[in-house]
This record gives C-alpha cells, sequence and structure tokens, in this order.
C-alpha cells in the first residue's frame, strides 16, 4: 500500500470516527424513508442499535412522526435538491426522544433543529437524504424562561403605572 493510499485510508478511519461521535444525530434515508445510516448520537438518545433500525421505515419506528407532512417537507429535498429545515419554534421535536438531562433539565422531551439535506450520488440524483437532529433544549428552556420572566415583568409594570400619579396631574 501507498504513503497516499494509507493517508486515504486513515483519514476515512477519522471521519468515520467523527461521524459516530459527533453530537448531532446523523440519520441516511432513502425515499422509501427507510434508515440507511444512524449515528452514536441517534443511538444514544433513542436507545436503538444501528443494526436494530437499518433498512425500517422511518415513521414504523417513529409513530409520533406525522408521515403526510414529513413526506412534504423531504419532497423539494430529493426533487429540488434544496436542503429543508424544521426548527423547534414551529415543532419542538420530530423525534420524540426525552430529555437526558432528567435532573437539571426542566423539560420532558428533546426540543430539536432539523436540517434535510440532499446527497446526490455519483449519477447526479438524489436517492438519499440526510437528516441532521440538533439538540436545542437549552436554547428553547431559556428562550421559554425570557419570554415568561417578560410577561411577568409586563404585568409588573402595568401594576406599577396603576398606581402611580402622574406628577403634573390636576386635582378636579
Amino acid at each position: 500500500m501507498t504513503d497516499e493510499a494509507l493517508n486515504d485510508l486513515t483519514e476515512f478511519h477519522w471521519m468515520m470516527d467523527m461521524l459516530q461521535t459527533v453530537d448531532v444525530g446523523l440519520v441516511v434515508l432513502n425515499r422509501e424513508f427507510e434508515i440507511n445510516l444512524w449515528n452514536g448520537f441517534m443511538e444514544s438518545h433513542s436507545g436503538l442499535l444501528p443494526s436494530q433500525v437499518r433498512g425500517k421505515s422511518l415513521f414504523a419506528l417513529f409513530p409520533e412522526v406525522n408521515e403526510a407532512w414529513f413526506r412534504n417537507k423531504a419532497r423539494p429535498v430529493f426533487e429540488l435538491k434544496n436542503r429543508a429545515f424544521i426548527i423547534w419554534e414551529q415543532r419542538p421535536f420530530l423525534l420524540r426522544f426525552p430529555n437526558y438531562r432528567p435532573i437539571t433539565g426542566t423539560e420532558d422531551y428533546m426540543y430539536q433543529n432539523i436540517t434535510l439535506s440532499p446527497l446526490v450520488s455519483t449519477t447526479g440524483k438524489v436517492e438519499n437524504i440526510c437528516m441532521m437532529i440538533y439538540d436545542v433544549t437549552d436554547v428553547a428552556v431559556g428562550k421559554k424562561v425570557l419570554e415568561s420572566t417578560q410577561v411577568i415583568l409586563s404585568e409588573l409594570n402595568e401594576k406599577v403605572a396603576e398606581k402611580t400619579v402622574p406628577a403634573n396631574r390636576v386635582n378636579d
């Protein structure tokens, strides 16, 4: 084996290791929405091994996913080679993963942002898409706390305003 081939093989090995250990869920789905790749993040948060999900329908494994809605969301990814996004403000989660911080966490489920990206084959066609799942629970909780605090502050300001008599008010 040449040095260049060995270097290429080493880099490929590193890439595979990174895909398994990155703190982002990676799922490759074919046009029938069968799972072809399931990384370590997905295994850890779903409790399902890659061997248990490979070749199985996403919708059969996760009945909480609205099949018609998700197919519609993924259609432009397959047909137009465009990315699609699902954000937690629109849909708190796609896959109902439990919050993995049960003691410090205040939410039952993981809030998720999702990116659907086309995987263009050597023929130029998109036969598979990559679904990237980001855990945004901390961001969601922070925003919810901020919004709640803003409501409380607004209510307090209204109460203070009601009790405050303007200094330039003339007695009737």
